[in-house]
């Protein structure tokens, strides 16, 4: 239960200070009328007080956000219903949304009186130039008496989480072309729906090709039984990202931390058009358990909208993780810092001989406070020595786009991801 002072405004509390002086004054010199002030003033903010205590009713919010998933400087809408659940009318309110700060300021509305079922609909606008996961919610009703007496503040329960997904840069609309991937095939083969090896079979429609009837299948159920629509096998990419806190400089979106995000979103989406089945190992994709797993495009953006910097013990794990995936060869795309030579050893470990790899390769130095401008030295040295192991590699500097780094280092590779289609 809210306590009165609690409720009474500054004015409020000026007017019983004011009448109780009053009324004590009154009652020890004599005078009645000064006594009869003194009660005025002093009961009408306790009155104010008690009326806006009982006079709440229920308001019920839900929110909609518009689109439902945001990316990094995309601006959306959210639209607030409020409604009176009530049996009695709703004073006049002032309404306050808490937003993150970095979504922009905390918008204010007046809501009119609504009658009991009275539904009332609000909207504000939202932008974020920050990747990530933030709350919507909750809504501050704020009532107060004629006189400004007395306030009383209303949180209605209730909010939502919105997922601010990373910047994509396009990387072109070129198919890669097959050769070089490993154990997966070199050629394109047709598989059914259900495997590899089974051929997936339905019963028979009108309209169905004559030549797709499954013999075996009819034969033994009796009834004509087709083929399933084949379709083209999916080759494997995995993607590895280094977040080292230690190979990182810079910060914010200049940051070398976030251009490897955003590259990482970029290949991921890029890849999963042209249709490979992606593998995204990172430290948020073993928290969540989805690094051996194969993910669709918006599972991993969303895995990236949550990355942050992490420790080399993290990444002593994101190498783990991804060697099995890659020892079966396919396309390896991994996104690293000039940091540390053992490090990179490693990473160029995951290439198999009949396997492709690319390496973006950042110059963190570019991206610190002094922002570099000298030709990159050790970053080349170290791209070299990768390049020695078979893969295609490209320095990063600042200010380099993700598209820029992505062409250079796919036209040093046998897979052309720029040819036409």
């Amino acid at each position: 239960m809210t306590r009165i002072r609690d409720i009474l405004t500054t004015r409020g509390h000026a007017f019983v200070a004011a009448g109780l002086t009053l009324l004590v004054g009154g009652l020890l010199l004599g005078f009645t009328d000064i006594t009869r002030v003194g009660v005025l003033l002093a009961a009408l903010p306790l009155l104010s007080a008690l009326n806006a205590r009982r006079g709440n009713s229920s308001v019920e919010v839900t929110r909609t956000v518009h689109p439902a998933r945001l990316v990094v400087d995309q601006g959306a809408r959210v639209v607030v219903v409020l409604q009176n659940t009530s049996d009695r009318h709703t004073q006049l309110l002032l309404a306050e949304e808490s937003v993150h700060l970095l979504l922009g300021d905390r918008p204010r509305f007046v809501l009119p009186s609504m009658v009991p079922g009275d539904i009332r609909e609000v909207d504000y606008p939202i932008r974020s130039q920050v990747r990530g996961r933030f709350r919507l919610g909750p809504m501050t009703l704020r009532r107060q008496d004629p006189y400004g007496l007395a306030t009383i503040t209303t949180t209605l329960p209730g909010s939502i989480e919105i997922l601010v997904l990373p910047r994509v840069e396009v990387l072109g609309n070129g198919r890669p072309r097959a050769g070089g991937l490993g154990t997966e095939g070199a050629i394109p083969h047709m598989v059914a729906l259900h495997g590899e090896d089974d051929v997936a079979v339905r019963t028979y429609r009108d309209g169905d090709d004559l030549r797709r009837i499954h013999w075996p299948a009819t034969a033994h159920r009796s009834e004509l039984m087709v083929r399933q629509e084949d379709r083209p096998a999916r080759r494997r990419a995995v993607i590895v990202l280094d977040s080292r806190t230690s190979g990182h400089q810079g910060s914010g979106s200049l940051g070398s931390f976030e251009w490897s995000v955003t590259a990482a979103a970029s290949v991921a989406a890029h890849l999963f058009d042209h249709r490979y089945a992606l593998h995204l190992v990172s430290s948020e994709a073993i928290t969540e358990g989805t690094a051996a797993q194969t993910v669709e495009i918006d599972d991993a953006l969303a895995c990236l909208a949550m990355a942050q910097p992490g420790t080399l013990q993290q990444f002593d794990e994101v190498l783990h993780w991804a060697h099995p995936l890659t020892s079966a060869g396919g396309l390896v795309v991994a996104i690293a810092t000039d940091h540390d030579e053992s490090v990179l050893r490693r990473i160029a470990a995951l290439r198999q001989p009949e396997g492709n790899g690319l390496l973006l390769l950042l110059d963190s130095a570019t991206f610190g406070p002094a922002r570099a401008e000298a030709p990159a030295g050790r970053a080349s040295a170290l791209a070299g020595l990768v390049a020695g192991a078979g893969w295609s590699t490209c320095v990063v500097t600042s200010g380099m786009s993700v598209a820029a780094a992505w062409n250079a280092v796919s036209a040093r590779s046998p897979v052309t991801f720029g040819a036409g289609r």
